[in-house]
Parts: structure tokens; sequence; C-alpha cells
């Protein structure tokens, strides 16, 4: 049939759109747009491994676990986010609270991650899943405290320890998680006096991150801290002798193992509410619950990996050992954040 020449010039404009919104949902499917909370460098490693799996590029945006929550909800039905990784449990909850994400059913990640480290599944899937743990555990100088002093979370409230504590921030979200652990084992009045008594113990105003507390308790201006394991075990794989001097003169403790054992947080992952590349989503979600993501968690940041059957590369992971984990649910430990902040508040933990 022959057609006008206004109509096959027609016909091919209409071919050519077509043929580039085609082209541009094939690269839409190449791209991941991430929203992270993980501001290790090491990570980078990680993407860089997907991408040259899967020739999917990731997309980046860095915060904290706050910063992330609250960009995704100012964004709303129009974010761009595919993926969200945070590193605490407590706001993992608070986002699929909130319908920051949307439930993945997928058999790789329920065969991978193990049923307590997953978000709630109401028969759709779960709605985020943990890739990596770490131990909220108690650092103290050799030289000046005695171990049965402080292999207790309480015992930090105990006149004995008075002017020997440092810890960071009482509000950052990795102290909060630990004191919504303590209000399930203790009760809220009497994690409120344990608190008020932690602060009577500072040696000095909550201040730095973990690694600060360290090098304080290492150098004297304080006897005692709490801290992450990976910003130990950082240190004893550091090849710096400032850093194997600070580990010289400190020893860790777990917290609790004749009780309820050390408390026990998670860094997890889920695709977001508005996905727009879902699929590609999933994949990157599988991915961290794979072999060598895993195995990156544990020797690339000092995290445990929490896949079924990965082995440890990591000789300060070996070393710290075994301990005992407590069993508090991550649900619970979300829904007490509030009521911590309104208990740090009253006794003027900073």
């Amino acid at each position: 049939m022959n057609l006008p020449k206004t109509a096959r010039l027609g016909l091919l404009a209409i071919s050519m759109a077509l043929g580039f919104a085609g082209a541009q949902a094939q690269s839409d499917d190449k791209v991941l747009n991430l929203y992270s909370a993980r501001h290790y460098q090491t990570d980078e490693a990680l993407y860089a491994n997907f991408t040259k799996a899967t020739g999917i590029r990731i997309n980046r945006i860095d915060s904290d676990d706050a910063g992330v929550l609250t960009r995704l909800k100012n964004e709303g039905a129009s974010s761009p986010a595919d993926v969200v990784l945070l590193v605490d449990a407590a706001r993992l909850v608070k986002a699929e609270q909130e319908g920051l994400f949307q439930p993945v059913k997928s058999a790789t990640l329920e065969s991978r991650i193990p049923a307590a480290l997953r978000g709630t599944d109401a028969g759709k899937g779960a709605a985020w899943f943990g890739f990596s743990t770490r131990a909220r555990v108690v650092v103290y100088n050799k030289a000046t405290v005695k171990k049965e002093d402080v292999d207790t979370y309480a015992e930090l409230g105990d006149p004995k320890n008075k002017g020997r504590v440092c810890t960071r921030s009482g509000s950052h979200p990795y102290n909060l998680s630990l004191f919504g652990s303590m209000v399930e084992r203790m009760g809220a009045e009497k994690t409120e006096a344990w608190l008020k008594g932690v602060v009577d113990n500072m040696a000095r105003a909550p201040k730095g991150g973990d690694t600060d507390q360290i090098k304080a308790v290492a150098s004297g201006e304080c006897q005692v801290g709490v801290t992450n394991s990976y910003y130990l075990a950082r240190l004893m794989r550091s090849d710096k002798a400032e850093d194997r001097a600070v580990m010289e003169k400190v020893a860790v403790v777990f917290p609790d193992q004749q009780g309820a054992g050390t408390h026990v947080n998670v860094a997890g992952g889920a695709v977001a509410a508005h996905a727009k590349n879902r699929d590609a989503a999933v994949r990157f979600l599988e991915y961290l619950a794979g072999d060598e993501a895993q195995g990156y968690f544990a020797n690339g940041n000092n995290e445990w990996p929490v896949a079924r059957g990965v082995k440890l590369g990591n000789p300060a992971l070996d070393a710290l050992g075994d301990f005992k984990q407590e069993s508090v649910p991550i649900a619970a430990i979300g829904a007490n954040q509030a009521k911590v902040q309104q208990m740090l508040d009253r006794v003027g933990y900073k």
C-alpha cells in the first residue's frame, strides 16, 4: 500500500518514538537507585562487583538512617529510590511501619536469611531483610579495670564505675537500640534508673563515635566504653602502629553472658515502596545474601554475616570468639525508641 509522504513521515516518527521509549525502558532496567545509610568505604567493592556481575549500574545517595527515611517520606510516590539500606534494626522496623517498603517474595532470600532477621511477612513476602550483624560490647582499660566489674550492661550504671564511663551520644541509633533492648529486659522504670546511673558515672560528656570511645579508654580519658564490635575489629586488623598501641591497652567483654546475652544489631535492606526498577532491586538484595557479598561483610567490614553456611576468613572476628546473643525481638526494640528518648531527656543523657 502506497501512503502519502506525510503519513510515511508520521509513521516513521512514531516508530522512532516507540524505539526510543523501548531503549529508555531497557536502559532504566540497567540502573538501580540506592539510598544508603551504610557509610563504609569498603562497601564500594560490593557495588562494583554487583555491577560487574549484572551490568546494572548503581546510583547512590548517602545519608544517615534518619536522613534516608526523611527523604523517602518527603518524596512520596515520586521517589526514585529502588533499594534502601539502613544500619539499625529499629529504623528498619520504623520504616516498615510507615509504609516506606514493599514486601518481597524471594526463595533465595527466604532460604538464606533467618526468619528472625526479616521484616513482617503477611504472605506476600518480608518487608526487609537483615544482611549483617554486630554486637554492642564493652571495652575497658586493662590496667585500671577488672573484667568482672564491667561484664554486664547493668554495671555501667553501678556506682563502682563512677567517673569511668564514656559513650557517644545517647540518641545515636546504636545506643537507642541497646537502650530499647534494656527496656524489654528490665522494664521502663529500672531502665531509666540505670540510664541515670550511666550519666552519673560518665568521665566526660558524650561525644565522638565508637572509635573515639575506644581511644579514650586507651588514653585514660575514661576507663570503660561502649562500642560496636566492628570498630574494635578494624583496629585489631590495622597496620598502623598507633592503632596497635590502642589495642594493647584495652580489652573487650561481651556483656551478660551469664544472663540475657549481648545486644546484637542488624544492618539490612528493602525494596522502596515506589521502586521503579523492582526486578533490579530484588536482584540486588539477593546478591547481598549470596556467598560473595556475605563474605565481604565479614572480611571487608568486620561484620558477622547472617546467611547460613558462610565461613569467616577474618582473624579479628575469630579472635573475638563466639558469644551468647540476646533474644529480644527486633520489633520490640523499635517500639521502645520514643520512650527511650524521653528517658534520655529526663536524665540528661545528651
